[in-house]
């Protein structure tokens, strides 16, 4: 298993400092508190000796020992809870294309931070933040064509606070093997985990196909998958280097490979995850339809012990289906995080945060709840004075349109967005609300 790359552990650290001040400010709080209850009990007492010897009597003195702190700590130890809450949050598919690229275009060089600018705060706000990347950092010429992007690209996902990029999907060898080890490679230098593909064969033994971190005392495990390689087959020696979904994934993909997906499943059991979740690039482009395939794959994947399937591929919003009793979900497309919007439903899309509950008492680490936290891809022309391409809040850009900000949307583009909620909900809630 590859160790986790030190900028995502730094991010990791510095989350959990956050929190640890957080609990210390809440114990100074309860110390400082029990000490004025002391003191408030010392002082009646003295007063109430003074008042009692009041009739003459020789008077003794009052001697009350206030603790100090530590003796505070000893006398009222902090009961460690046995639940602990965690979240995960997922976007869909970064695609990289002449548009995308463009995006971060800057003077002599390239800077995508302003493009993240406003879903920042809400991918870096969680635990563990994944999406799909669907390109390659490998050199220019970048755009559409070579699906290859600047690694500039990489250093605003790492600033918005992303730790693992999926790997396994049709992008992946679209440069060759050197391709994909110097996508590996950029990833991994830009403090980002890739999951699901491998640059050696080595590599993957090392791994065993799967990556394994812990959060808050949350043993997580994932692993990915792709459908296909958009048609094109590994050489061979390397079949290994990206983990598939089936074994004709060159033509029909309708032959699942049973026997790749458990072995690799059974290896990430035996290190005992509290959680599984796996990435899966999988259905139709532009194709709302659930194959048969898929569904015989969601029930393998579960048999298997994975608590959350996490799609990608489509481009569009598929259904989510949650089951809180068992506390398991899967959510069959996220649609397109980034990309080129000149399609229909693929201007917009969510980001799923995920809430995850581990009860030491019970035993238990479940999927407790969900949110969804609605995007839109703003293209060049559908802002009022801002002609740059970026990802927004739907909830956000309609506030500033409401209060004729500057930089507003267009009409038309609002309209867009205020339909987008509608279709949002459509696509996504279905299921869920048929279960309740």
């Amino acid at each position: 298993m590859p160790q986790q790359d030190d900028g995502m552990e730094k991010r990791r650290q510095k989350r959990e400092a956050q929190r640890k001040r957080r609990q210390a400010q809440v114990l100074r709080m309860r110390l400082t508190l029990l000490l004025v209850v002391v003191l408030l009990a010392a002082c009646g007492f003295g007063i109430y000796k003074l008042t009692q010897n009041a009739d003459g009597e020789d008077r003794t003195s009052v001697q009350q020992t206030v603790p100090t702190t530590e003796e505070t700590r000893e006398t009222t130890p902090i009961q460690k809870s046995p639940i602990t809450t965690i979240h995960i949050k997922a976007a869909g598919d970064l695609n990289v294309t002449d548009s995308v690229v463009n995006a971060g275009m800057a003077v002599n060089s390239y800077d995508f931070s302003p493009v993240f600018k406003d879903v920042a705060a809400i991918l870096s706000d969680a635990d563990l933040t994944v999406m799909n990347f669907e390109g390659n950092i490998c050199g220019a010429p970048y755009g559409s064509e070579t699906t290859s992007a600047p690694a500039e690209l990489l250093e605003a996902l790492r600033g918005c606070g992303v730790d693992l990029l999926q790997m396994a999907n049709s992008c992946a060898i679209n440069n060759g093997l050197n391709g994909l080890t110097a996508t590996l490679r950029a990833i991994r230098a830009a403090g980002i985990e890739p999951v699901g593909a491998f640059a050696s064969s080595e590599e993957f033994k090392q791994s065993k196909g799967y990556t394994m971190t812990e959060i808050q005392g949350v043993k997580v495990g994932f692993v990915a998958f792709t459908k296909g390689l958009g048609g094109r087959g590994m050489p061979a020696g390397n079949e290994d280097l990206v983990n598939i979904l089936y074994t004709d994934y060159t033509t029909l993909y309708k032959e699942i490979d049973k026997t790749g997906i458990t072995s690799i499943l059974k290896s990430m059991e035996e290190e005992k995850p509290d959680l599984t979740i796996a990435l899966l690039h999988w259905g139709s482009e532009y194709n709302d339809d659930i194959s048969k395939t898929q569904e015989q794959i969601v029930s393998l994947l579960k048999k298997n012990g994975v608590d959350v399937i996490i799609g990608t591929h489509p481009h569009t919003l598929q259904p989510i289906e949650f089951d809180k009793s068992a506390g398991t979900l899967v959510a069959y497309s996220l649609g397109d995080f980034f990309g080129e919007a000149d399609r229909g439903a693929t201007n917009y899309s969510v980001i799923l945060d995920l809430e995850i509950t581990k009860d030491a008492n019970a035993g238990t680490t479940k999927v407790t709840d969900y949110t969804l936290h609605p995007i839109y891809t703003v293209r060049e022309n559908e802002c009022v004075g801002n002609n740059d391409r970026r990802v927004v809040r739907i909830g956000t850009a309609l506030q500033a349109y409401n209060g004729n900000f500057l930089d507003k949307v267009t009409d038309s583009c609002k309209g867009s967005m205020e339909y987008a909620l509608t279709r949002i909900d459509e696509r996504t809630t279905m299921k869920e609300e048929e279960e309740k």
